[in-house]
């Protein structure tokens, strides 16, 4: 039994670098929507930020953790 048996523990350097930035592009992201909102206050507005922004931070903490982010086991999206 050689094999590793979580094959995320592995994960690249590039994948972690690649990782961080969308997690920071997702973060950077749900600021825009409450900048962008600010004014216009909406359950919708705020569940999209909270959502995006929940993303992003665990995406980077996924990076700097070496596992595999929540958005990297959706898969490809159509």
């Amino acid at each position: 039994m050689s094999e590793n048996a979580d094959p995320g523990q592995n994960r690249g350097s590039r994948e972690r670098v690649v990782t961080a930035f969308f997690g920071a592009l997702f973060v950077g992201i749900a600021i825009a929507i409450v900048l962008s909102t600010w004014h216009e206050w909406s359950p919708g507005n705020v569940l999209a930020a909270i959502v995006v922004g929940g993303l992003g931070f665990e995406a980077l903490y996924s990076a700097a953790r070496r596992r595999r982010c929540l958005l990297s086991r959706i898969g490809p999206l159509p």
